[in-house]
């Protein structure tokens, strides 16, 4: 399958009619899969002007960013990024973590997601399958995309908090075969049948999660996973169209304006009914 060819080239199978369970669902790992950079570190501007981080830190994050990037997330250097972002947010309190995510949310990450993956969570979400969005970010970051992206479930790194800050434990990693585990569970919970299950992802140490249902896509793969992924028979996909997640989020206000506008229409339009009919009576 060749990486060139557009993504709706590999649109999924729709559900044949009338078919009932089990459930299906798509798996999409975020960072270089929907977004075309790493949700961890795009908040820092946004910590830095609220004191919870030094410019050093933020160098250094930058740093450990760019390696991430152009370096390909194998297994030492997710780990080192990952320590490096459990040690520089010990002490941080929770709520205010959680507000600065909210309030520089489109500003931290457009213009980064990418149009084809915002069309396959569509597509898949026509065809009635879940969208579960599957991210070793933490979940204060992770969930507040999901709902601009309408995912339906997220499973995502878990910090220990004590006394309303992060201690700088971890107590859930979704990071390699937890990926895998914590899908089987929601598998398990929703009635997915995972050989019908779709899962994404750019990262080789996401294989496990790729294997565990029966159509995995390596997404813009790192030299490591290319190669799996021709070993496995995946499907192999380009990314190339990045587009602000406000104007994502732009459309759905739009939508729901629109069914609003509708519904309000058809109400006036039954009161007026309504009212001259009892004139007339």
């Amino acid at each position: 399958m060749s990486e060139d060819a557009p993504a709706r080239r590999h649109a999924p199978r729709p559900r044949r009619a009338g078919s009932g369970p089990p459930r299906s669902a798509a798996f999409f790992d975020l960072d270089k899969t929907i977004i075309a950079t790493s949700s961890a570190t795009a908040f820092s501007r946004g910590f830095l002007a609220q004191g919870l981080l030094t410019r050093r830190n933020v160098l250094r994050t930058a740093v450990a960013q760019f390696l991430y990037l152009v370096g390909g997330a194998d297994a030492a250097q997710t780990e080192r990024l990952r320590a490096s972002l459990s040690r520089t947010v010990t002490g941080w309190p929770t709520d205010q973590v959680s507000q600065i995510v909210a309030e520089t949310l489109h500003e931290a990450i457009d213009p980064t997601v990418y149009a084809e993956a915002v069309d396959l969570i569509a597509e898949h979400h026509a065809a009635g399958r879940d969208v579960v969005i599957v991210s070793a970010s933490g979940s204060e970051i992770v969930e507040p995309i999901a709902a601009i992206l309408g995912a339906d479930h997220v499973v995502s790194t878990r910090m220990q908090v004590v006394d309303g800050r992060y201690t700088g434990e971890i107590d859930f990693y979704a990071y390699g075969e937890n990926k895998a585990a914590a899908i089987r569970e929601l598998a398990g919970t929703h009635g997915y049948d995972l050989a019908e299950c779709y899962a994404y992802s750019d990262s080789i140490t996401d294989a496990p999660m790729l294997g565990v249902v029966g159509h995995g896509f390596a997404v813009n793969p790192d030299r490591a996973l290319r190669r799996l992924a021709a070993e496995k028979g995946w499907g192999v996909l380009t990314f190339r169209r990045p587009v602000p997640l406000f104007a994502f989020d732009r459309e759905a206000q739009v939508a729901s304006a629109v069914v609003v506008g509708t519904v309000v229409a058809g109400l006036v339009a039954w009161w007026w009914w309504r009212r001259r009919r009892s004139a007339t009576s």
